[in-house]
């Protein structure tokens, strides 16, 4: 019947538009032959022959335009693809929210509820190792909205300085530890741990406590490093037993250089 008949048109036509669309040497003759590119061969030799040469332009004769089917409106074929696109379907929008964690939630990684358009409130993810400037993609639903991006920013800390992975932090020694040596207790992220340092050791020697740092985005079991530096702290109030020992001490380290 008609229908099917004037389906099987549309089809052939469909079939004709991909096979140009994906044959470049098709593509050429399409842009300069239009709806007769099939023809371009007889076409340049009749040229030829009336003496004008090939490379004019032929235009199809009406009718719909077959490559309508994949989304490009007017034109050449390829003006369209490669120039002043023009699609169809228009992708909804994405959007930007501006989210604050602190470097405690950047670590182990948070959640916040957002609140979308119409008061709709979603959960969305935060992964642990975020930075500042992270985007954290949140697919869309399926009724329709862009793409969500989450822009981070982190709080700084108190205590702890960033520098990607690794973070810096200043641990305090008691003029004696630092001379003797000794164990040193260093906060971190995770809680407490012992920093042994040796005899003699410098006010602002650093020491590196290896995979106590941020862990990496998308791949949290791989760690920075944390980086503790010594403040000797010098005793106040001593006694006169104290300060007596003190004086024995500068004695023998003058004697030392005589």
């Amino acid at each position: 019947n008609a229908g099917e008949k004037a389906s099987e048109e549309k089809f052939k036509e469909i079939n004709e538009a991909y096979s140009v669309l994906s044959d470049q040497d098709k593509r050429r003759k399409y842009d300069r032959y239009g709806d007769n590119w099939a023809h371009s061969d007889q076409m340049d030799e009749a040229a030829a022959r009336a003496g004008h040469g090939g490379g004019f332009q032929w235009t199809g004769a009406g009718g719909d335009d077959p490559f309508s089917a994949f989304g490009v409106e007017g034109g050449g074929i390829f003006d369209g693809l490669f120039g002043n696109v023009r699609q169809r379907v228009r992708r909804p929008r994405s959007t930007e929210y501006q989210v604050e964690v602190s470097l405690e939630e950047a670590y182990n990684g948070t959640t916040r509820v957002l609140t979308q358009s119409g008061g709709r409130r979603l959960e969305v993810k935060i992964p642990a190792g975020v930075d500042n400037g992270s985007r954290v993609h949140i697919a869309p639903d399926s009724g329709g909205a862009g793409d969500l991006y989450l822009v981070i920013s982190v709080q700084e800390h108190k205590q702890f300085q960033r520098q990607g992975r690794d973070l810096y932090t200043e641990v305090e020694a008691r003029l004696e530890e630092a001379v003797l040596g000794g164990d040193l207790h260093v906060t971190t992220l995770r809680g407490r741990l012992a920093l042994t340092i040796p005899p003699e050791t410098q006010n602002g020697q650093r020491f590196r406590l290896a995979g106590q740092g941020m862990p990496a985005l998308n791949s949290p079991d791989t760690k920075g490093d944390l980086y503790a530096t010594v403040k000797v702290k010098l005793p106040t109030g001593l006694s006169e037993e104290e300060q007596q020992l003190f004086r024995r001490l500068r004695e023998l380290q003058a004697s030392k250089s005589e």
